[in-house]
């Protein structure tokens, strides 16, 4: 397979040498030159990968997009059997030099337990957290609306009002974390969502108002989390393991549903409705802790990863790191089709998995006359099934990608599973007669809208690697908008209709209508990377076709 026109590493005598930031490691224990330049990407910059059957790596130069596979370590647990050579041999630069090929890289063992291992956990229980203190509300909130004599229409409003800030916070989050780094960022939030989250159950009892305001401060805090997994994560992982990565730290994401949805009405059976909140709050300062004594925001400021490690995750970077690029305005942004590919994937995702997230309990109580307990266990069930099978997709896609598949088919394959297959599931709901069979389909709904996190979800670090937390944040923010819309719309048509499959019907011809709208327009070239002639239709070395 021949990789794409990129941009390549060369020697040159009056570059800027890259440095290696932590005082553990330095670039020259790691094979590589002390002095790196990466000139901005040309029609005259090649490069070439050539794959045996071996596993090894004969001749490569990193492409533009990041999305050669790149020889290496294993992402966990091949102790150490694994072994690639690496070589690297770049086109002429610029100034039509002879091409001359760079240093060997020694070959790179797996660590026994690479330092990328622990990172990905200690995200994937941030996410945990996340998702399972948002579910102690929708789990408490039956209770409440039952003790303050809320309708529908205003459980909606109660429910939406988390998404008040996080629509926000969301927006900003990403900039933020490019900025100030994903260790801090997320840090912050985890501290501020918790303390909301303690909060919750006071606010609820002083006033309407004042239960609005915490839950929209929750919100605010939560919004950051999407967007700065999206900038922490690509710096950790070379491109062949980021689908499984963020698979993993999405199931983590899945699992505070489980969790949460199984041990709220248990805990709050026993400790009370306070108690229950400031359980889970305590939970995320005690992460909070861990987190600030063993993770860096990048890899070249950590103290303890290995060299071998470091040399793996750096050779299978995306060249992102292009000097002097200006972040692409939103004129930029939204001229360009393929990047509403990514917002309208965004929008019916966010509106179907809100509707879910928010109304399954409700849903099962109301339509099948289960006990809050019950509804709980019906509810949790899916959300098991679909934190497993999350991390099936992100392996699925990062397999299709080694194998040969083009980034770009393996982005629309996995969509179209995570939007048609939840479609059907959610139209199949209509003939469910007992709560097995309805729990039975929602699980299939939301164990193929998994497939999602491999399809848009990594596509805006496909597109545009160096602003991929940015990015996420505008286009969740905008899907934060229609998630608002869904989450009112559907207490409304309960309320007019009496009903729930009205509502699920919509959501399911969104599905299939995004679908078509996904498979014709998206692609995973690298369009907002290569500075501002790159992001315009016809400019040389704008886009790559695998």
């Amino acid at each position: 397979m021949a990789a794409s026109v990129g941009s390549c590493v060369s020697l040159k005598p009056g570059a800027s040498p890259v440095k290696y930031r932590s005082t553990r490691v330095g670039w020259a224990g790691l094979g590589v030159p002390a002095r790196l330049r990466i000139p901005s990407p040309s029609p005259s910059s090649f490069s070439s990968a050539k794959f045996g059957g071996d596993g090894r790596t004969d001749a490569c130069c990193a492409s533009i997009s990041g999305r050669g596979a790149n020889g290496g370590a294993g992402f966990l647990g091949d102790g150490g059997r694994t072994r690639r050579q690496v070589g690297a041999m770049c086109s002429a630069s610029l100034d039509a030099a002879r091409p001359a090929p760079a240093a060997a890289v020694a070959p790179v063992a797996a660590p026994a337990f690479p330092e990328r291992a622990k990172v990905v956990a200690l995200v994937a229980a941030v996410m945990l957290l996340c998702n399972a203190d948002r579910v102690v509300m929708s789990v408490a909130v039956v209770p409440l609306a039952a003790q303050h004599g809320w309708s529908s229409t205003f459980l909606g409003i109660v429910q939406s009002s988390f998404l008040w800030g996080y629509i926000f916070s969301s927006m900003v989050g990403g900039a933020l974390a490019d900025k100030y780094g994903g260790k801090k960022v997320m840090a912050g939030a985890a501290a501020l969502w918790s303390l909301a989250t303690f909060l919750t159950p006071w606010a609820a009892s002083q006033s309407t108002i004042m239960l609005l305001a915490v839950r929209a401060l929750f919100g605010l805090a939560e919004g950051v989390a999407f967007p700065t997994m999206s900038t922490f994560l690509p710096k950790w992982f070379p491109t062949q393991e980021r689908a499984t990565a963020v698979g993993i730290s999405m199931g983590g994401f899945h699992l505070g549903n489980v969790i949460s949805f199984l041990s709220t009405p248990i805990i709050m059976s026993h400790i009370g409705l306070t108690g229950t909140f400031a359980f889970f709050a305590s939970l995320g300062y005690f992460w909070l802790f861990v987190w600030m004594l063993n993770v860096e925001s990048d890899p070249l400021d950590s103290r303890t990863i290995s060299k071998s490690e470091l040399q793996y995750i750096v050779s299978g970077r995306s060249a992102s790191k292009l000097q002097g690029n200006k972040f692409p305005t939103l004129k930029e942004l939204f001229s360009r089709i393929e990047f509403w590919a990514i917002i309208v994937a965004n929008v019916v995702n966010n509106w179907g998995y809100f509707v879910l997230l928010s109304w399954m309990p409700v849903y099962f109580k109301t339509v099948y006359n289960v006990n809050l307990k019950q509804a709980a266990w019906f509810s949790a069930i899916p959300w098991a099934v679909m934190a497993m099978s999350g991390y099936v997709a992100g392996a699925s896609a990062d397999f299709m990608i080694k194998s040969g598949f083009s980034v770009t088919r393996v982005r629309k394959i996995m969509q179209s599973i995570g939007f048609i297959g939840p479609g059907v599931s959610l139209l199949c709901l209509r003939y469910a007669q007992t709560p097995s069979v309805a729990a039975v389909l929602m699980t299939i709904a939301l164990s193929l809208i998994s497939f999602c996190q491999a399809g848009y979800f990594c596509n805006v670090q496909d597109i545009a690697p160096k602003y991929a937390g940015s990015l996420h944040g505008l286009t969740n923010g905008i899907g934060t908008g229609a998630a608002i819309v869904s989450t009112i719309g559907t207490g409304y048509f309960v309320q007019w209709l009496g009903s729930f499959q009205a509502f699920l019907t919509l959501t399911a011809v969104l599905y299939f209508t995004a679908a078509i709208f996904y498979n014709t327009y998206a692609t995973a070239d690298l369009i907002f990377d290569c500075g501002r002639s790159a992001a315009a239709d016809g400019a040389p070395g704008s886009t790559q076709h695998l």
